[in-house]
């Protein structure tokens, strides 16, 4: 969920929240106030009834209106305090049962009591209720509209450096040869932001630089003593005078080195493929590159006695033909090597995907730790542990998805391509 969209969410839960509770507290209010002032009326009617007759002993004329009446009745019992009463009677004119508000008091004309109710009707002051309401209610819609179309425009303008910080975290590459920059903004924490993300790039650029030299100078100085290294076994090896004992140290000796130029040569080739060194612009044919492969390894499968079975379809995608040979090649590898004997090796490539299947001859890998580097099971031999670390690699700069499963005692690796080709 965007910032946005959860702020704006709970301004206006709030606001709204706020809004309904005052609206309540304000109907109460409004409707006290109202009512405080038809009472008001009420006796006001009868302090003037009873001001008539101390001065005329007499009860004054009555005159009702539509909203406000008077009754008179003689009563045998006298009222010491006024009091209030709800009623409900019909109005004639509106032709429907409408409420009111009654005072009932009493007052002595010659000995005589006369019961007196003054009652006004509560239609005025429930129309004016509800008109006030209404126009409440349609000003809290108005103010939460506005509300949330200035929220959306304001924060979408102050939230757009911000935005604009983050696109160009997306489109930074270390390989840039350069650190990031992040211009100054006019706001006070983008620009600590800005300026922390400034010096963290930095001091990674700075990082990456020095080991990047590193690499390529080790790889560099490497090379010459393995060549020189190789080239002396060799010739102690034509030495026909050797010693058995000497021939198995030397032989030891030209095992260590194949396996440190090997190692050497996917560390290398690591380094390229993080360095974007490798452009992904040829047409590769994937399906005639996994016959070659396995065609390579016939005397490998015969004596494993693996069937390999394949169901490839053609396949050409915009990739690097030895990227391409590099990938393949360790994925047959890797199945080849990890198959057991009179067991199958499935090979499944379409345009969405390739799956390599094979019969497992141990037990599951670590899903977790399968394409980290160095990463060997117990039982892989004197494997470099990079083999799948290479093809993660390839398969993060092309774009492509690489899974591992564990299922029906099988191992299996699917590469899914982009969508777009």
């Amino acid at each position: 969920m965007k910032l946005f969209t959860k702020y704006n969410r709970i301004n206006i839960s709030a606001t709204i929240f706020t809004f309904v509770l005052g609206s309540i507290a304000f109907y109460f209010v409004l409707d006290y106030v109202l009512t405080r002032q038809l009472k008001e009326t009420l006796r006001s009617e009868q302090f003037e009834i009873i001001h008539f007759v101390e001065e005329h002993h007499a009860l004054p004329e009555i005159q009702n209106t539509r909203h406000q009446w008077i009754t008179v009745d003689k009563s045998t019992q006298k009222i010491n305090q006024p009091v209030f009463k709800n009623s409900i009677y019909y109005n004639e004119h509106d032709k429907e049962d409408q409420s009111a508000k009654q005072l009932l008091f009493t007052v002595d004309i010659a000995g005589q009591n006369y019961l007196i109710t003054v009652n006004k009707s509560e239609a005025e002051t429930e129309d004016l209720l509800k008109l006030i309401i209404l126009i409440t209610t349609g000003m809290i819609a108005v103010i939460l509209l506005f509300n949330y179309l200035i929220n959306r425009k304001l924060i979408n303008k102050i939230w757009q450096p911000f935005y604009k910080t983050i696109d160009d975290i997306k489109a930074y590459q270390v390989s840039d040869k350069q650190p990031l920059q992040l211009t100054k903004e006019p706001i006070d924490e983008l620009n600590l932001l800005n300026d922390s993300l400034n010096k963290m790039t930095q001091s990674i650029y700075r990082e990456y630089a020095a080991l990047k030299s590193f690499t390529e100078n080790a790889s560099h100085e490497m090379q010459t003593p393995l060549a020189v290294i190789r080239s002396r076994i060799d010739l102690l090896l034509q030495q026909s005078e050797l010693k058995e004992q000497s021939l198995q140290q030397i032989l030891s000796i030209e095992d260590a080195a194949q396996r440190l130029s090997k190692l050497h040569q996917s560390l290398l080739l690591l380094t390229k493929i993080e360095n974007k060194q490798f452009v992904l612009n040829e047409q590769v044919d994937l399906k005639k590159i996994i016959l070659e492969k396995i065609k390579e390894r016939e005397e490998l499968i015969d004596s494993k006695k693996i069937k390999i079975v394949t169901n490839c379809k053609e396949v050409v995608l915009s990739f690097h033909q030895h990227l391409a040979e590099i990938l393949f090649n360790n994925l047959l590898n890797n199945a080849i090597k990890y198959t057991s004997e009179n067991g199958v090796v499935d090979i499944e490539l379409n345009e969405d995907f390739i799956c390599f299947k094979n019969d497992a001859a141990n037990e599951a890998l670590d899903a977790d730790k399968i394409f980290q580097r160095f990463y060997k099971p117990s039982d892989s031999g004197d494997g470099t542990g990079l083999g799948l670390a290479i093809i993660k690699e390839i398969c993060n700069l092309a774009g492509f998805d690489i899974s591992y499963l564990f299922n029906d005692h099988q191992h299996i690796f699917l590469i899914k391509f982009k969508t777009t080709q």
